[in-house]
């Protein structure tokens, strides 16, 4: 087959070129799991994530392709319980690029690893034909307690579902920027270290939590009900979105449950422990509008009940989630 930019949608025609190509290639019980990292052997328990940035335009409303690959890798260790401790960066430069915008993204990426509490150990640059732009490859190495065990596959019936905040913020600065609309929307890329630890301290008996970036909260619910066997129901009227985005959305026909995020997460945990869960992810930067969203029920499949008492499925994301955003 052709491979085309939906493949990297994160939603249906990612999930099967991943099946097709790459799952049996490489198959191992860790990579077997399809969890945002993978937990292996070592000096203890170590989680290890890799991921690859190619967002356009490079600088956005509230960060840049730099901030943006250090909390994007930082975020996949957390969403295994992993306390984040080393990152690589290998930066694919296109010719004709302006080296004072080579350094900015190189000290927003500084920044953002010194706000994470992690050290970039090494690094890779290549030079390539283009017209100025940059891809950059990271990997992430986190330590993971003995005592944390956290995955998708632990989603049970009567779970909570808490999301951290606002959804669709990334999404659509990135789309403003490239379609020239002027608005105040600010991308949400930030790296949630403070809320993840501050749950794990409180000693909350988090099953799973995965971060909502490409494919929006729908495709990252509807995987967390393909690998637990367990199905969740949300409310619309309680998903938090900002007015500015909302109505962004709306005049564009975008659906907030696919629009992507770099700076928001879903926690799924007992139902007695989500509104403790929503108090320490409100008490913490970047988590000011965390609430309660739903919760896990024996039904297969994600279920929306809408403003107006009705209900809709919410699938993942099918074909190219424009733009692409990270």
């Amino acid at each position: 087959m052709k491979i085309t930019l939906a493949h990297g949608s994160g939603g249906r025609a990612t999930a099967d070129l991943i099946e097709s190509v790459f799952a049996g290639r490489f198959s191992n019980p860790e990579l077997d799991k399809m969890e945002d990292c993978a937990m292996v052997g070592g000096s203890g328990r170590l989680a290890v994530t890799t991921d690859s940035f190619v967002v356009t335009p490079l600088e956005f409303k509230g960060g840049d392709i730099g901030r943006l690959c250090i909390c994007g890798t930082v975020n996949d260790l957390l969403m295994r319980g992993a306390v984040p401790k080393y990152i690589t960066c290998g930066f694919i430069i296109e010719e004709g690029i302006d080296s004072a915008l080579l350094e900015k993204i190189a000290d927003s990426a500084a920044e953002a690893a010194k706000e994470a509490g992690v050290i970039i150990v090494a690094g890779d640059t290549k030079v390539i034909e283009g017209s100025g732009g940059l891809y950059i490859n990271t990997a992430g190495v986190g330590f993971v307690d003995e005592n944390i065990s956290i995955s998708a596959s632990n989603c049970a019936p009567k779970d909570a579902v808490v999301l951290s905040g606002n959804l669709g913020d990334h999404h659509a600065a990135i789309l403003s920027h490239r379609m020239g609309i002027t608005n105040g929307i600010r991308s949400d890329n930030a790296p949630l270290c403070e809320m993840v630890r501050a749950m794990l301290d409180a000693g909350l008996q988090i099953h799973a939590m995965r971060d909502v970036t490409r494919g929006g909260l729908g495709t990252v619910l509807n995987e967390l009900a393909s690998a637990s066997g367990c199905g969740f129901e949300i409310y619309e009227d309680k998903i938090p979105v900002s007015l500015e985005v909302a109505s962004f959305a709306e005049i564009l026909g975008l659906d907030i449950m696919h629009m992507g995020n770099e700076g928001k997460m879903v926690a799924v945990l007992p139902g007695e422990q989500a509104e403790r869960a929503c108090e320490i992810m409100r008490a913490c930067r970047y988590g000011e509008n965390a609430k309660v969203i739903g919760l896990a029920t024996e039904k297969s499949g994600v279920s929306m009940r809408t403003r107006i008492g009705g209900r809709r499925n919410v699938s993942v994301l099918i074909g190219e989630g424009l733009p692409r955003i990270c």
